[in-house]
């Protein structure tokens, strides 16, 4: 069976303490790349994927971060250089939701999201075309939503921060196409975390009913899928925003 190969890669992972950072760091992990598992708040969870790793032979650390925060980002990439000497693979995962109807809304609802889940982009892109632009050679993976191409009542702010993933990939992919360095967007579907087991079951039944695949997915059906992205077999792919959605958004 054909196998990823990312030995010696060092991979950034953003949000790695959630359901599909996990996933992806562990699937990077296995293809043999290093592993900085970012998070800001749930240390546990962070620290029980690093020993996950570091269990099954594979290197990782996990790094504290605020990424919506510049003076942050800037240490969380010192930490990985000081570690892992480079950096040839970041995924833009951290994302937040405060939902509310636009009426509502509050400008901290707002702000909040925009800058876990668009600004923290730009600030760790940043930080990690630096090391790639130097070794001529990089991947970049953003996750964004489908959220982005069909909207949903009470996610303007959600919608409008991973829209906003689409243009940014495809204008870095351009800026940094000569360097062998490719930029990327997965568009997940809705997927069984924490914010989809808090949904009632009405509201679940709803949401099943407009998937055609008719399940709701896991982290593993998202993970391969960006794994795929970061490998050399997909060196000729770029710039492109991919769903991974059960047909949600057909």
């Amino acid at each position: 069976m054909w196998k990823f190969d990312l030995t010696g890669k060092v991979a950034v992972i953003t949000g790695a303490s959630g359901g599909i950072g996990s996933a992806v760091g562990l699937r990077l992990a296995e293809a043999g790349a290093h592993i900085v598992a970012n998070y800001n708040t749930r240390a546990d969870s962070a620290k029980e994927l690093v020993d996950q790793i570091k269990s099954a032979g594979g290197e990782a650390i996990a790094v504290q971060a605020d990424v919506s925060k510049g003076p942050d980002v800037k240490a969380m990439f010192e930490e990985t250089i000081s570690t892992f000497k480079k950096v040839d693979i970041l995924i833009n995962n951290a994302g937040i939701i405060r939902d509310n109807l636009l009426m509502r809304m509050t400008d901290e609802q707002w702000d909040e999201v925009v800058n876990t889940n668009l600004r923290s982009a730009f600030l760790c892109t940043r930080e990690a075309i630096r090391p790639m632009i130097r070794s001529r050679w990089g991947r970049i993976v953003n996750v964004s939503s489908a959220i982005a191409l069909t909207g949903n009542v009470g996610q303007s702010n959600y919608a409008a921060s991973k829209a906003g993933l689409l243009g940014f990939t495809v204008a870095i992919a351009r800026e940094v196409a000569t360097r062998n360095i490719t930029a990327n967007t997965i568009l997940p579907g809705y997927v069984q975390t924490e914010i989809v087991a808090n949904l009632n079951q009405e509201v679940k039944d709803l949401v099943l009913s407009h998937i055609p695949l008719g399940y709701f997915a896991v982290p593993d059906d998202i993970a391969p899928m960006i794994a795929f992205l970061c490998t050399e077999e997909a060196r000729y792919i770029t710039g492109q925003a991919i769903p991974v959605d059960g047909g949600i958004t057909l």
